[in-house]
């Protein structure tokens, strides 16, 4: 999965529209973009879409609010019902809190009959110095996880940060650590990394130069926060023709030498790390 876009789960508007754009996931938002007056309302709105919603489009996931609110369990309680494909999961400080909402999906999954471990976990894995230190010590894993995926608004005000950096885009060192921490917790852990929000919707150049450097970097997917950035965040990380090609011809060239270690391409060096990367392309690309 490349994409996930985000949608106000209180928004019968914006839901219905969502995946309009092609997302590969939707997250059906619970958290930031609710105010507190409409949460319980969101709930229902959200189990409705769940209820109602075609599963042939993106996959279904819901950002719940975070531990530290009280609302988790209850947002979990409501949206399960709704068997959806997988739970954001904000502000997560670490493996305890990861096993934490794992365990609390499998007592929900037993209540609604579905398959243990059907519902997947995408955490937002660096939203606070604590969870930037625990990620770096320990890389949290779990079966349902699929990917991390790291935040900078709420890292900002943890930290007390003026601004990420001089210009969107342009990181201070703090959050370069959070996006290479995450990156590096991601590969640990045999899951996706995905980059972070790009909040100059009107700035495609923006976006598509930060989602370049991101897929540079490792990264396998970017989230969306406006349905016009999807088709953007699509060109970045989906193989090209030539990557694929590439990546067809080293599999090959591996496959007809199966005891060598080192061999040549286009005149160039092969060696079983050109094979692994061969392998993750052909991967995403499929």
């Amino acid at each position: 999965m490349r994409s996930f876009l985000f949608v106000p789960g209180d928004s019968e508007r914006k839901l219905a529209k969502g995946p309009a754009s092609g997302p590969d996931g939707l997250i059906l938002d619970l958290e930031d973009s609710v105010a507190a007056d409409r949460k319980e309302a969101a709930r229902g709105m959200v189990l409705d879409y769940l209820k109602s919603a075609s599963r042939s489009g993106p996959r279904l996931y819901v950002r719940v609010n975070a531990l530290d609110t009280g609302l988790t369990l209850g947002d979990l309680a409501v949206v399960m019902q709704g068997r959806p494909d997988g739970i954001v999961f904000p502000k997560c400080v670490g493996q305890a809190d990861l096993d934490l909402l794992a365990h609390y999906l499998d007592a929900l999954e037993a209540r609604e009959g579905v398959a243990a471990g059907t519902t997947r976990i995408l955490t937002i894995a660096t939203e606070s110095a604590a969870a930037v230190l625990a990620l770096a010590a320990a890389p949290a894993r779990h079966a349902r996880l699929v990917g991390h995926s790291w935040g900078g608004e709420d890292l900002m005000a943890d930290l007390g940060a003026l601004a990420k950096g001089a210009a969107p885009g342009d990181y201070d060192d703090t959050f370069r650590l959070a996006r290479t921490v995450n990156l590096m917790a991601s590969v640990a852990a045999g899951v996706t990394a995905y980059d972070t929000v790009y909040p100059d919707i009107r700035n495609v150049a923006g976006l598509r130069a930060e989602a370049t450097d991101a897929r540079r970097m490792g990264y396998g997917g970017k989230i969306a926060i406006h349905p016009d950035q999807v088709a953007t965040i699509h060109e970045v990380f989906t193989p090209s023709a030539q990557e694929v090609d590439w990546a067809q011809r080293v599999v090959a060239t591996f496959e007809s030498n199966p005891g060598a270690g080192v061999l040549t391409l286009d005149g160039k060096m092969l060696d079983r790390p050109h094979l692994v990367l061969a392998r993750r392309l052909l991967a995403r690309a499929g």
